[in-house]
């Protein structure tokens, strides 16, 4: 390697001119011409003689250059190393580690900086890597050596020894298997030396570094300091794979164990154990080897966990942040050890019992990261141990069976997990369902030094996704112990109400009571939950339990609460109490009347806006009455009448407003829907029978629905616009919540001659569909540009898109809404705080135009569902005529559910008989307009980056940048749901005369004489009824072929059934067009559709499709033959090897498999949906979870600043 006098000088100059490239490179000061020559020379370097690059780099390294020069001649050895290795001899590969070796004793030096030692120990590792077991061996010795020179020494080999198992357990592509095998077992085999030389290590230095310490010698404190750190992280590389009983056996989890009481290093040294605990058992393993290992670990960190949580105790509220972090660390390690490793202290009856109350001690820590980690190990531990019941098998299977053992360790577990756990963990959970931005100041809430959620929690989620798992716990633990939960969930309420009573200003506290409702309802659910039996079916247990609940029950309805805000509270803990009411229905009635008093005691009326709170909890009391009309069951179908009653008296005396009259209704429904089909039929003559004397009137469809103007006019008429919008919503309602099962209904058949009324809203379809038509073809009529020009300045602003529309689009999440307004069916939102009272403006009139479209669109979507009557009661010319005789004048947001909720399931539902009425007229138009529009839109999204959707009018304010994400989110959901259209379209039950390809056998030829045409499977096949009519095939074939092009995988999903039904179509029928389309058009999209890495998903789909239409029509149509041989890089051989291939399999999948191949030969690899991704990991020299606290000694040493000896501070 070492270069001739004669050369020296020409290596020298060349060096410099490198050296020079270097610094040109690097500096920003430099021309770009300047820096791109520097790098087009330094790339020619690295590209030439290997020999010269090696020389060069070697030169480059000494202390004569610059750090930064030092430091690309390391990464230029490394990329030699690397990828040109193989272009060195042997007796070079040795002289080469010879050099780079002694290159680590002249960097072992004070004034090095810590980045030249890690890049000079990687490079040391990278020899390794490349060379293999051999040079290992031969350098260990010399390693060994080394470090016993002096800290510096030690701590390069540490740095080096960190690296290398690194370098194997981190799948690299640069490293075959069959070498990480071989060097991964040369590293196994040298444990024995390697594991005693860093526990020496950090013996020796750690007692030096103490000892220079107590000399005040700061400098070579720091360097034993350094190498203590530098032989933990590869302490922390081994112990990832390391076999646990050899790291026991060397000393390794007894020096990391001691090393946990040093402030200085116990980060680094608990990061072993959070490694370490959560290592399995493997089956190869010695068990009790592993367990005695293990055990040491529990012992080694329950130690620590005791000191830092008696220290925490006694110190609550002062803990320095320092603690903390580490004590972060123990509780992860804690639970991961919990988690995977329980077994190995089972039989220990003092140490589990005793990891059980420290993992409480962290649950009930005041710092809420403590708690959350805890959270996580009694979630495991109590979703485990209650996943089957915890009750006594009958002894049918022998103590040798292994899913009788588990049960015995459960069992075990549980009797540890006794009455005062359960109560913590209770009390605790009960505690921190409050959210600190929740409590108000100046209240009289004290939480003392209690950490609670708060906003700028980092990286633990989201609250609602904490308060889940706390939820989760409660449950769990109500589950095993539903006395204790009982007992404790009413108790804690008790208190909290008692609070209340005595607060001077009980609705600034209310926050607390808030947020134990959903612990209340957890808790009642899970007791009272149908499908078990109450308290195990012990009657002892029983009857405690009905008398806490019936006590708290009483002390519910005793609250004489009028403020709104705390009447919505009792609210819904009454309704939380409705599985409680199913087993012990005689506490019903008093539910309901408590229920009607809350309502009667809030004012109803809005004019004063301060009252706008006690609207908002009037709603809510009616919505409870939802919920329990759905948890009580039919305890409440006794009350129904008493129910009615009072609704009747309160609409007659003028105190229950129409949106009121709306909820109480729709849990009538819920109620009469466990009731007899003609129970429900009464139910809902008695609610709908005053609806209809409005709604169908003459009068007001001829004022308002005549001429679009009309509407304008209707939206003025504010009592009259809110009874429309109230009509059609509990239509909705109506529709939803009732009828027979599902089970009934998929019984019934398709066909208009079926008129059993197996549904009771049947007979009310007749007068109820007739006016909604009208009413959304006033509205779509709205957006023509002959009607909308005309408009007034309000109604056009109600015409854009509402700040909560434009965030969903942009998945920001909903705007902060006031309580006044409610979602008050799918998607519509509607201030229906202001009905009746004042004049609608622009905010109002469009949340009632959307709630109108939705739930317009749905009632006509659920009427398709009810049989027949939908189809009588309504002509398919005027329903047209409502849905799309303006659909070019729609806006994407507005088409989209259209076809979701209208026509999807008329599509579905329509009987065959009528297709040929039905869906000509109302697909037609949708299908042209929206391969016109999507055409565009994607054709201007692929090409110039923004899709130009007509919605766009409608969005008055935002960024370019987030109004082209709105944009293209619109198209993209468009598109996907015509494409699910398409799907349905294809559905097996739509096409129950479509055949099936055959796929057991050789290849089959269909018979030609067979063929059939395509009309002939027009009665029995959605799909050959829709290729029948040229106006629907045309736009929808175009649409399919153009999917392939758009970059949206869930489209293409949806849209491949229905290619696979034009492809049977095409193979089983005689129609020379299909064939041509099939073959030619179809087979080519696919082909480009595979070229998309967003295909990916549906890939083996496509190929399949692929695959089908060249067997069974490669015969019949040249076209399939001739597209693949036109692909760049397949030859006529190629192809028939494929066909031969073909024959000598019956197997679809390998036939498949064969096509793929083709496909991916053919293109040369450039199909993407094809390719198989690559996931190259880069080696990084960083521990395995990123802190956001900068604890890393090597760090800290390389920014000079002072390590963490505390008696350096």
């Amino acid at each position: 390697m070492e270069a001739s006098n004669n050369s020296s000088s020409s290596s020298s100059n060349l060096a410099g001119s490198v050296a020079q490239a270097i610094a040109v490179s690097l500096d920003w000061s430099s021309t770009p011409d300047a820096r791109k020559a520097a790098v087009a020379f330094l790339e020619s370097i690295k590209t030439g003689d290997v020999r010269v690059l090696a020389n060069t780099a070697f030169l480059l390294v000494k202390k004569d250059w610059s750090s930064e020069i030092r430091l690309h001649a390391f990464k230029m050895l490394q990329h030699l190393v690397r990828l040109r290795w193989e272009e060195l001899n042997p007796t070079e590969h040795r002289d080469f580690a010879n050099v780079t070796v002694d290159l680590m004793s002249e960097i072992a030096n004070p004034n090095e900086e810590w980045a030249l030692k890690s890049q000079t120990a990687a490079l040391v590792a990278e020899i390794v890597r490349s060379e293999g077991v051999d040079l290992w061996q031969e350098l260990l010795p010399t390693l060994v050596s080394l470090s016993a020179k002096g800290p510096i020494q030690a701590e390069l080999v540490s740095m080096m020894l960190r690296w290398l198992p690194e370098d194997i357990t981190v799948h690299n592509e640069d490293l075959e298997a069959d070498r990480r095998r071989l060097l991964l077992r040369g590293l196994t085999l040298s444990l024995p030396e390697i594991l005693p030389l860093l526990y020496n290590l950090l013996e020796r230095h750690f007692g030096a570094a103490m000892s220079e310490a107590g000399k005040q010698q700061v400098d070579l404190a720091k360097q034993h300091a350094s190498a203590v750190t530098a032989t933990l992280n590869a302490v922390n590389a081994y112990s990832e794979w390391a076999p646990l009983p050899d790291l026991a056996k060397y000393g390794i989890i007894h020096g990391c164990g001691f090393l946990l009481s040093s402030p200085d290093f116990r980060l680094h040294a608990c990061e072993f154990f959070k490694l370490v605990s959560p290592r399995k058992r493997h089956v190869d393993t010695s068990t009790p080897e592993f367990d005695s290992a293990m055990s040491t670990v529990f012992h080694i960190l329950m130690n620590a966990s005791k000191e830092f949580l008696y220290s925490s105790g006694v110190n609550a509220g002062v803990i320095d942040e320092s603690n903390i972090e580490f004590a972060e660390y123990l509780c992860e390690s804690m639970v991961s050890l919990g988690s995977t490793n329980l077994q190995c202290i089972m039989g220990d009856s003092t140490t589990l019992p005793l990891y059980l109350q420290q993992m409480l001690g962290f649950f009930q820590h005041h710092k809420l990261v403590l708690h959350f980690q805890s959270l996580h190990f009694w979630l495991a531990l109590m979703r485990d141990l209650m996943s089957k019941p915890p009750k006594s098998k009958v002894a049918a299977h022998s103590s040798a069976d292994g899913s009788d053992q588990a049960d015995k360790e459960k069992q075990k577990i549980l009797s540890f997990v006794n009455d005062d756990i359960c109560s913590a963990l209770l009390d605790v959970s009960f505690q921190r369902l409050l959210k600190r931005e929740k409590i108000l100041h100046g209240t009289s809430i004290s939480l003392g030094s209690l950490e609670l959620w708060s906003d700028d929690v980092d990286s633990k989620g989201t609250f609602g996704q904490y308060r889940s798992k706390l939820l989760e716990l409660i449950k769990f633990v109500t589950s095993y112990k539903p006395v204790i939960a009982g007992a404790k969930v009413s108790e804690r309420i008790d208190t909290i109400i008692k609070s209340l009573l005595l607060s001077p200003m009980p609705a600034q506290d209310l926050a607390v009571m808030e947020s134990m409702q959903s612990a209340l309802e957890n808790v009642v659910s899970t007791i009272f939950d149908r499908s078990n039996e109450i308290g195990g079916g012990h009657s002892e247990v029983q009857l405690g339990l009905c008398r806490i609940f019936e006590g708290l029950l009483q002390q519910l309805l005793s609250l004489k609460w009028t403020a709104p805000v705390l009447v919505e509270v009792l609210g819904h803990y009454l309704d939380a109490m409705g599985p409680f009411l199913n087993h012990f229905p005689d506490a019903a009635g008093s539910v309901i009347n408590k229920l009607f008093e809350l309502l009667n005691s809030l004012p109803f009326a809005v004019k004063d806006p301060s009252t706008s709170s006690a609207r908002y909890a009037r709603l809510q009391i009616c919505t409870s009455f939802i919920r329990i009309a759905k948890t009580a069951d039919k305890s409440i179908l006794p009350h129904m009448k008493g129910i009615a009653d009072t609704m009747s008296y309160l609409q007659k005396e003028g105190r229950l407003l129409r949106g009121e009259h709306n909820l109480l209704g729709e849990a009538f429904l819920v109620m009469a829907s466990s009731a007899a089909f003609q129970q429900q039929q009464e139910v809902l003559a008695w609610l709908l029978e005053p609806l209809s004397q409005q709604w169908v009137q003459v009068e007001w469809q001829n004022n308002y629905l005549s001429e679009p103007l009309g509407l304008v006019r209707l939206c003025m008429e504010t009592p009259t616009m809110w009874s429309v919008f109230h009509c059609i919503t509990f239509f909705e309602k109506a529709l939803k919540r009732s009828g027979t099962r599902k089970t009934h209904l998929s019984s019934q058949n398709n066909s208009a001659a079926s008129s059993t009324p197996l549904h009771p809203m049947a007979s009310h379809l007749s007068w109820m569909l007739p006016p909604l038509p009208k009413l959304l073809r006033a509205i779509h009529s709205l957006w023509s540009p002959s009607v909308s020009q005309t408009l007034p300045g309000e109604m056009k602003a109600a015409m854009t898109m509402s700040d909560v529309e434009q965030y969903s689009l942009l998945g920001e999440g909903n705007p902060k809404l006031s309580k006044g307004t409610l979602t008050s069916g799918p998607g519509s939102l509607v201030t229906m705080s202001k009905e009746g009272y004042t004049e609608p403006n622009e905010s109002d009139i469009r949340n009632w135009m959307k709630g109108i479209r939705d739930s317009g669109y749905n009632v006509l979507g659920l009427a398709t569902t009810v049989g027949d009557a939908f189809y009588k009661c309504l002509d398919s010319h005027s329903v047209a005529l409502a849905l799309v005789e303006n659909i070019q004048s729609m806006e994407f947001r507005h088409i989209r559910p259209l076809v979701h909720s209208v026509l999807i399931p008329l599509v579905k539902n329509c009987p065959v008989d009528l297709w040929e009425v039905w869906l000509e007229k109302l697909l037609h138009p949708l299908f042209l307009h929206s391969h016109q529009a999507l055409s565009c839109s994607w054709s201007s999204l692929l090409q110039e980056g923004r899709a130009k959707v007509p919605d766009v009018h409608a969005i008055l304010a935002g960024t370019d940048l987030k109004v082209e994400v709105m944009e293209e989110k619109l198209l993209r959901d468009l598109t996907r749901e015509i494409c699910s259209l398409l799907s349905v379209i294809a559905l097996p039950q739509l096409n129950t005369g479509l055949p099936s390809l055959e796929h057991s056998g050789q290849i089959s030829r269909v018979d030609l004489s067979s063929l059939k045409s395509l009309d002939s499977f027009a009665s029995s096949s959605m799909v050959s009824f829709i290729l029948k009519h040229q106006g629907l095939a045309l736009p929808a074939l175009q649409i399919c072929l153009e999917a392939f092009t758009w970059t949206d995988g869930d489209a293409m999903t949806k849209v491949s059934s229905f290619c696979g039904a034009l492809v049977v179509l095409a193979i089983f029928t005689n129609s020379v067009e299909l064939q041509q389309f099939v073959c030619k058009d179809l087979f080519s999209a696919i082909i480009q559709g595979l070229a998309l890495e967003s295909n990916a998903f549906i890939s083996a789909d496509l190929v399949g499709h692929c695959r089908d239409i060249y067997i069974y029509l490669c015969d019949r149509h040249p076209a399939p033959r001739q597209i693949l041989l036109s692909l760049p890089c397949i030859k006529q051989h190629d192809l028939l090897a494929f066909e031969e291939a073909l024959t000598k399999t019956a197997s679809p999948k390998e036939q498949k498999q064969y096509m793929k191949s083709l496909l991916l030969l053919a293109t040369g690899n450039k199909l993407k949906a094809l390719v198989a991704q690559k996931t190259v990991n880069v080696i990084t020299n960083v521990s395995t979870k990123p802190r956001n606290t900068v604890n890393v000694a090597e760090t800290r040493v390389d920014e000079g600043e002072v390590i963490g000896l505390a008696a350096l501070s």
